[in-house]
Order: structure tokens, then sequence, then C-alpha cells
């Protein structure tokens, strides 16, 4: 093992400034797979203008060489002086992380109010991880280049390179992989043609051209779409048969019509239908950037249609008696493409794959719930059809069910006394969060979902079990009433576990945000690692993550609403705080608080941020193929031999732990 230097001084603390921090960790802000994302960001603030009114073509051109283009017919890229830096704004934006005109959304004078780009990393990304960018803007009569090479680094400043008609504008950008930086330095046609072909749809006065050159021509493929999503959606369930014809329709919030909540500008557009077979289309979008996993404005979407759908079958008597729709029977079916609008969305991670933001949720559902059961009450044929398949789901889903082995001893379902059961039989949608504490289990009985959603409360910290002989588990009474609430017996070795008398497809460790609620989160780990290892391989058990801190938003004139934030931790919370400056809130005007526990959440606060399907964070435990190096580490943090290793590990790793031990 290498020797750690024993003194640490000032001089030991590096800055990463300019583009570093990019080619110090390339995967935290793109997808090394390939350079797709990287160009992606280009085409994303070339689509902005397009978003913005500004830009009406908009072409990528891939070549032979493995370069790219992105060229597009909107303003610009300012080319002036950047007042503080003292270099050309162009130059700023390619080479200062952080810096953009997508931050003041809700001024007034803002050069964008609706945008993809939200936090000015993109294009500094792809210059960063590219060995060579060169960048034309035609603006203000004339034509601009300015080039990088070698990871962003200044090669050609920003010079004059000829005249152009006075209206005549837009920008190019061309770029060439650094291959150091991702798997395959080729990027992927396929998927740059999908995109485009959705961005088409999302703009319908917008033009995307495709070019890849293939030997001295160029094969190109332009999309747009007139019609905008009504014909995109039409064309993409053509095959699908759909029960009843697609609900298109869209809403957003008006400066005379809106609310307490969301500010002007801000709703959804959308598609919908049903299919009684094949596999659904479904397609989710923020400000244009596709979101593959979907995420808070798909939950919006979900919850607004059920709504709708359930009102329409209690309104025309079409229920059962005893049968009881839930989401799922609604969703499972149903085709959709969703495009929405936000001021300021949260993403999971820079790739953007995944909105996050909580109020997604009740925008999109408000958005959607009253005009669906306008189009119901107006089309009740089809809403008749659209119920049929989802009543025949749900008749299927309680089915199955009932099939369901489940734990009995002499007929009754052997449980715990302090397990607090949700109301459902269904295994596959039932969940069970295992909390630190009476006081927090309290909290999570008030706020969870009654009907699939128990709570079993743990009384302090639980047994290290990492050692324990099987035969003498459950002489420890916590462990115990793990065991019979999950209705899993411990495995034992030499044989496959028997899983069916699972009562949970979900097992949720629920502990505070703090060194305690860590080692809480470690001991059960390890008994499940342990003692009931097929439940992690298989996928069914999870860490919530609470959140630690709130922060308490002012309204923001008319334009933004009174809002309440939530961080996990110190980090995001100075990301939350930088960002609420860069919107133009002078520093003291938010308030923020602490949680010092789970317990001191109220019950609307922990089912917001952490028990709701739709909005919590959440991590699957996973381990890696044979178990054998995680197996490795839990031996030395958990073996009661192992305290000296244990120091070592600390004295060397220490300090690269991000914890929080106020």
């Amino acid at each position: 093992m290498a020797k750690i230097k024993q003194t640490y001084n000032a001089e030991d603390i590096e800055i990463l400034e300019d583009l570093a921090p990019i080619l110090h960790r390339p995967g935290m802000y793109t997808d090394p797979v390939n350079p797709n994302h990287a160009l992606v960001e280009a085409l994303d603030n070339a689509s902005d203008e397009g978003l913005a009114g500004f830009a009406s073509q908009i072409t990528v051109s891939l070549f032979e060489d493995g370069s790219a283009a992105v060229e597009d017919d909107g303003r610009g890229i300012p080319v002036d002086l950047h007042p503080q830096k003292k270099v050309p704004a162009v130059q700023v934006i390619f080479t200062t992380l952080h810096s953009g005109g997508k931050f003041r959304k809700t001024d007034a004078d803002a050069a964008y109010r609706i945008a993809g780009g939200l936090h000015g990393v993109g294009v500094c990304v792809t210059n960063a991880l590219a060995s060579r960018l060169e960048v034309e803007v035609k603006r203000d009569g004339a034509r601009h280049r300015i080039v990088f090479a070698n990871n962003g680094k200044l090669e050609q400043a920003l010079t004059r390179i000829g005249a152009v008609a006075a209206r005549e504008t837009g920008t190019w950008l061309r770029f060439w992989p650094d291959p150091r930086y991702f798997d395959s330095p080729r990027i992927v046609a396929a998927e740059l043609a999908a995109l485009m072909r959705a961005k088409a749809m999302l703009l319908p006065g917008v033009k995307f051209t495709l070019r890849v050159e293939k030997g001295a021509q160029f094969e190109e493929t332009t999309w747009h779409f007139p019609e905008g999503i009504a014909g995109y959606f039409n064309s993409a369930i053509a095959a699908l048969d759909p029960v009843a014809a697609p609900f298109v329709g869209e809403r957003y919030v008006t400066a005379d019509a809106g609310t307490e909540n969301f500010a002007e500008g801000e709703g959804a557009l959308w598609a919908i239908a049903w299919v009684a077979d094949g596999d659904p289309v479904a397609e989710s979008y923020v400000n244009m950037i596709p979101t593959r996993h979907g995420g808070t404005h798909s939950a919006g979407l979900r919850e607004g249609v059920y709504s709708a759908i359930r009102n329409f079958i209690d309104h025309h008597a079409m229920g059962q008696r005893g049968l009881k729709l839930v989401p799922e029977d609604v969703w499972s079916r149903a085709s959709y493409v969703l495009s929405v609008k936000m001021l300021d969305p949260q993403f999971k991670g820079q790739v953007k794959s995944e909105l996050i933001s909580r109020d997604a949720v009740k925008l999109v559902a408000q958005m959607v719930r009253d005009p669906f059961e306008l189009w119901l009450s107006q089309h009740v044929d089809e809403g008749r059809r659209i119920a049929e398949l989802v009543i025949r789901q749900a008749l299927a889903r309680t089915r199955a069910a009932q099939r369901v082995e489940r734990r009995k001893a002499s007929g009754v379902a052997v449980l715990p006394g302090k397990l607090t059961d949700c109301a459902s039989d269904d295994p596959e949608r039932n969940e069970l969060f295992i909390v630190e504490g009476d006081s927090a289990g309290g909290s999570a009985k008030q706020a969870r979902d009654k009907e699939f959603q128990a709570v079993l409360p743990l009384k302090g910290k639980p047994k290290n079990t990492w050692q324990d002989d099987p035969d003498t588990l459950y002489a420890n009474k916590e462990i115990e009433a793990i065991a019979l609430a999950i209705g899993v017996d411990h495995h034992k070795a030499g044989g496959e576990p028997d899983l069916r008398g699972l009562r949970y497809n979900r097992i949720i460790i629920l502990a505070d945000a703090d060194v305690d609620g860590s080692h809480i989160q470690v001991l059960l780990l390890a008994l499940f690692f342990r003692h009931f290892p097929q439940l992690i391989v298989r996928g069914h058990v999870y860490v919530a993550q609470p959140p630690l801190y709130r922060i308490d938003v002012p309204a923001i004139g008319k334009s933004r609403p009174a809002r309440k934030l939530y961080a996990l931790d110190e980090q995001e919370l100075d990301s939350m705080q930088t960002k609420l400056a860069d919107e133009g809130l002078r520093e003291g005007a938010w308030a923020v608080s602490r949680f010092k526990g789970l317990g001191e959440m109220s019950p609307e606060q922990l089912w917001e941020t952490t028990l709701n399907p739709d909005t919590r964070r959440m991590l699957q435990v996973r381990r890696d193929e044979d178990g054998a190096a995680d197996e490795g580490t839990f031996n030395m943090m958990m073996g009661r031999e192992n305290a000296q290793q244990r120091r070592d590990w600390m004295e060397t790793y220490g300090n690269l732990v991000d914890a929080d031990i106020s």
C-alpha cells in the first residue's frame, strides 16, 4: 500500500479552474459511452433558439472523420465583450463553467424564458472533450470565427472573417471528439436521428436536417411536423391499433389565468392513447430535453389521467363491487408523448435523463385533469372503451394477487405487533418501510399511503449480525420482527431460498439523513447481504433518501410564486443557493432550515419528500456480480477482529469520505 503524506497544509488544496473539472471527472458531466451527449449539448442550444422563436432551420452534419457540426439560423451567440471577463461573450460561453443567458428567466427582458439549458455547463462539456472545436457566428452584418484546440484551449481568438446581410444571423459549430474520453469515439447516427425527429415534433415551426457524409456525398434526412404532436403521435402508434381515438391537448399558465403555484408560460403538451396489445409508446420531454427515464412530469400525467378516468367510471357506474382501481391499471396499457415547459426544472444528473422537480407532478396533473375529463364527457363511446380496458387490467391484477401464497400459521398471517401493515394483498405493489425509531415511525405511519405502504419501526440501532450464526439470528427481537414482516426466512447455505412468502416487492430502509442514520443503514444492509442475499440480488431492497435541508423561497414579483425546496445534503444545498442567487434573489432572502430527524418532519413533508413514489428519491441496493468484492468490504468494516484494518483504511481514505458530522 502506498504511503500517505503525513502533513496536510494549504499547499495541498487544489483549485480546478476553467474546464479542468470536466476533464478531471468527465463522467459527471456527460455520458462516456460515446460523444452523442456532447453533440446534443450543442443541438440543445440551437433548439432553444427555435423554442424562443428565432430559429427556423437546424442542421446537424456528421463527417467521416468523426467530427460533427451543428448549424442554426437563430440570433447568433453574442460576440461583444463581456463586461466582467473583458473577452468576447462567445469565448466566455465555451470556456467558463456556469456562464450563459438562461439563468434569469423571471426577468421581463430575459434572453430566454423557457429553455433546456440550466446550469451554463453544456457546451463547455462539448469544448472540453474535443480535440478541436470551431465556431462561426453571423450577426450584426458580419461573420466571426473562434477556434479552440486540445480540450478547450483558445487557438484562434475571435476574428471577423467576412460580411453578411444585415438580417442574416446564426451559429455554426464543428467539433472533433477526443477519443480519450469516450468508450467509442463514433457518434451513433440512429440515436441522433430519433432525437431530431422528436425535436421536430416539439417545434412545428422548425425544420431539422441530419446530413451524414458517405464518400464524397451527404445523405440527408429532414423532419418537419407542421401539425406538431398529433401527426407525430399518430405515426408512432399506427401499428398498435388503439382502442379509442388519441387524446391530444396542451395547456399553459397565462397572465390572465395564472395560479399561485406556477409561472406564466409553464405547462404541458400531450398525446395519449390506450392499446390492448403490443409495446406501448412512452416518450417524455422537458423544455425539449428527452427524459428517457421519465420522472415527476410523467408521474403528473399519470395522476391527472388516473383521476379523470376514475371519475368517468364512477359517473357512468361502470365499476364492479369490491374492485379497487389503482394507477397502474390505467397506465399499463397507455401510450403517450408528453412535453413539459418549466422555468426551472431539476434533473437527475447533467445528462438530464430523469426529471426530479417535485412541483412537476402538480403542474402536469393540474394541466391535464380538467381537459381530459371534458374530453371524456364529449367522447363517451371512446371513454367507455378506455374504461373497459382499464377494468380488465384491474381484474387481471386482482386475480394474480389472489394466487400469491402468503406466509400463514393456523390460517392467520404471523406478523409482528409493531408492524403497521397496508390494506393491499398484492405483494408486487406493496412496500415496507423499515424506520429508525418510534418518533419517525409515527410520522411515517401518518404520512404513508395506507393502501400499499407498511411501516415497521425499530427500537434503537439494529444488531450487527454480520458474524452471527444463522441459528441464533432470531434471538434478537428486532431481527425476528423484520423476518416476520417480510414473510421470508433467512437463507440457508446450500439451497435455493423460498421467496414465495415475500409480502413486499420493495423493502425500504428509511433512516435520518445524518451519520447515525447512515450507520443504521449499514447495519441493516449487512443483515440483508449476509442473511437474505437473494432479496438484494432480485432487486427488492432500497434505501430512501430523505432531505437534510428545507429552503423557503419567497415570491419573485408576479412571475415566480413562493416555493419550498429540499436538499439532500450540504453540496446540494450550496448548488440550490447558487441557483437562487443566479435567479436574482439577494443573499438572505430565503430561509434555510435543517431537519434534525425524520420525526421532526410533518407527515405532509415526509410524504412529499420521501414516501410519495412520484416525488421521492430512492436508491436500489445492488451488489457486484458474485458478491465477493462487497463481502470483502463488509468483512473489513463489520468484522469484530478487523479493528486495525478499519483504522488503517480510515487513516488512508477517511479524507475522501463526504460525511455530515455536525
